[in-house]
């Protein structure tokens, strides 16, 4: 793909032309870099824009425009940099495409002008808390690293401010999605279950081959780390021509290079060098699951070279992250639960393996071509009843219909939290782990989980 990388500004008389779409974390932050190097940029957001992106806009004199799309402003870029969340299908986009103009990701753009280690994270499940961990990590080590991509701050606007030698990048398959030249120098793909096939034809392969995106252009200096216990991605490791070097994790086996378990100890093997970290009842981070985040983080140190005391402490002290499987408070006996990060099925799934009590289960927003199925002998064991949250629950009510006793629909937060009352009972547990995307009654994810947090503390 063309793009304007070693592109420069000094011998032309016109600037080259940039335009971003979405005016986020992330498209404010790629707007910054680009008038930084020189480059006459335009940002355009079809919704409102914060002001605190305003203010950034106004101070670096970005012009832009919210609410709308101008396509003759647009239409002359010669790259456009785009929000992950818009989808290529979008008339606006194809009409780039059909253009020619380079359509790319913050990630792409951001890359090409930092020398920096990228350590990038992908996964349908565990990828944030993983790139939290990892960071915590080299961060206590004393390194110079950054937290990017779909957490911390702006990957772009970081290089533009601030220089590191690290960054841990927690990146979806929408941002892979757009990046051709940017290269990982460790990749990390945790699982891969089906999620967001709305936007992938509903095929699980294109989702796949979008995953595998994460080790487009690595060589054989570079390292690739995958759980070997997940079935669909060892399948394709096995067909693909993988130049990086390979190191595994797994609860199951040993493995010759990565991680494994050996009588609950946590056993990091790289280079034919075997060393027991620590017993994974001393993680801060307990369920299987998190198993899996602790090793693929424990790779990436040791890869970094970061001593065993480091990586043993940091796996002891970390303090989950926001949102996920995060307790709010317990009332009258009720613990509540807030896993609003679970936006697809496989994530509410581990969040009801990790249930010690019967759960009042809150779930729903816009599905994704989500398949209940699999959550249906987890629901029967664990679940008591369930508050449907969303504006279209159909789907919902037919997967668990008769399987539990009780299901309730509402359509905000506080409505949920109260309904939820009435079902619980001293020792339960209210668990909000929704398997869908917010926005048919929130702004996002972050959202929904604020309000819930609220309901439950105004008890």
């Amino acid at each position: 793909m063309e793009n304007l990388k070693n592109r420069t500004n000094k011998d032309l008389i016109k600037p080259l032309r940039v335009v971003i779409l979405g005016a986020g974390e992330s498209g404010t932050g790629a707007a910054v870099l680009a008038k930084s190097k020189g480059f006459d940029v335009f940002l355009s957001d079809k919704g409102k824009i914060k002001d605190k992106y305003k203010s950034l806009l106004v101070q670096y004199g970005i012009t832009w425009e919210e609410e709308n799309h101008t396509e003759e402003m647009i239409l002359t870029a010669d790259e456009v940099i785009k929000s992950p969340g818009i989808p290529d299908k979008t008339d606006l986009i194809v009409k780039l495409k059909r253009k020619g103009t380079p359509v790319v990701s913050e990630i792409e753009f951001a890359g090409r002008y930092s020398n920096a280690k990228m350590i990038c994270i992908t996964g349908s499940n565990g990828k944030t808390t993983t790139t939290l961990l990892t960071y915590h990590i080299l961060k206590k080590a004393g390194l110079n690293v950054g937290l990017a991509g779909n957490v911390g701050k702006s990957f772009a606007l970081q290089i533009a401010e601030n220089k590191h030698d690290y960054y841990v990048l927690e990146l979806s398959s929408f941002q892979l999605d757009d990046m051709y030249n940017f290269k990982a120098d460790v990749a990390v793909l945790l699982n891969i279950t089906p999620d967001h096939l709305d936007r992938y034809n509903y095929k699980l392969q294109n989702y796949v081959d979008s995953k595998f995106r994460v080790i487009q252009n690595q060589t054989a200096g570079d390292a690739f780390i995958y759980c070997l216990d997940d079935e669909v991605t060892a399948k394709e490791v096995e067909k693909k021509n993988i130049q990086a070097r390979q190191y595994s994790f797994s609860i199951k086996q040993k493995v010759e290079q990565g991680a494994y378990l050996n009588e609950n100890q946590l056993i990091v093997n790289i280079n034919q060098t075997n060393q027991t970290l620590m017993s994974i009842q001393e993680l801060a981070l307990q369920g299987k699951h998190n198993i899996y985040n602790s090793m693929a983080a424990a790779i990436v140190a040791k890869l970094t070279d970061v001593r065993k005391e480091i990586i043993r402490d940091s796996l002891s002290d970390f303090q989950n992250v926001e949102h996920r499987l995060e307790f709010v408070a317990k009332v009258n006996g009720v613990e509540f639960i807030n896993d609003s990060k679970a936006t697809n099925v496989n994530s509410t799934w581990y969040a009801l393996e990790s249930m010690q009590h019967p759960v009042v289960l809150i779930l729903g927003g816009v599905d994704k071509g989500n398949d209940y199925s699999m959550l249906m002998d987890m629901v029967k064991e664990k679940v008591k009843a369930i508050v449907c949250l969303g504006k279209d629950n159909k789907k919902i009510q037919r997967a668990f219909k008769g399987a539990v006793e009780n299901i309730v629909e509402v359509t905000s937060a506080q409505e949920a939290v109260a309904q939820s009352c009435k079902l619980a009972k001293k020792g339960d547990t209210v668990l909000l782990s929704p398997a869908c995307a917010s926005f048919d009654l929130f702004e996002n994810f972050e959202d929904r989980g604020h309000q819930f947090k609220a309901a439950v503390r105004s008890l």
